[in-house]
């Protein structure tokens, strides 16, 4: 099926960043790809929440695709000045998140989503319907306004972060 990560763990959800929220991860404040927080994630920088969550891997997986991939690296060279090296690290460091995650890139993203007006954002729910996706998570208005899209809700990361930190308190009381 053109998937270039697949991995035997299954995961309770899966969970697509729309390319914006690993740019904001990497690119906001103080260095957040160097020190990503630990839950609850409490860091400032809900992009890096985010991420922080993807990277323990215990409730949700992250889904990449090509289409991503290649614009958090347009967008950390050109609009960040980032030297290639270091968007190479990034993104290695995200694909590799993403694996662990029980995730990973989807190579052969099918086109078969045309409800959004903005091409870019058909590509991401391309992906969403592609691995089942049960949440996703931007700050894009388009993407946003639709939600839920076919049951699947779109919440922004502020929300995604808190609610996983809700989650995992109330967990913790059990």
């Amino acid at each position: 099926m053109g998937r270039e990560s697949e991995s035997p763990r299954t995961c309770s959800f899966g969970i697509r960043l729309r390319h914006q929220r690993l740019v904001t991860a990497a690119a906001s404040g103080n260095s957040p790809f160097r020190s990503w927080p630990s839950p609850p994630p409490v860091s400032g920088n809900p992009s890096a929440d985010c991420l922080a969550i993807i990277v323990d891997a215990a409730e949700f997986a992250l889904w990449l695709s090509p289409h991503i991939t290649s614009n958090v690296n347009r967008i950390l060279s050109d609009l960040f000045k980032w030297e290639q090296p270091e968007v190479d690290a990034y993104l290695e460091t995200v694909v590799s998140a993403a694996e662990h995650s029980g995730g990973g890139v989807l190579a052969d993203v099918p086109r078969t989503v045309h409800e959004c007006p903005d091409h870019e954002d058909n590509l991401i729910l391309d992906l969403a319907a592609e691995v089942g996706a049960l949440i996703m998570v931007s700050n894009d208005s388009d993407l946003l306004s639709m939600s839920p899209w076919r049951g699947t809700p779109i919440i922004e990361p502020t929300a995604f972060a808190a609610k996983v930190d809700a989650m995992r308190r109330h967990a913790r009381r059990r």
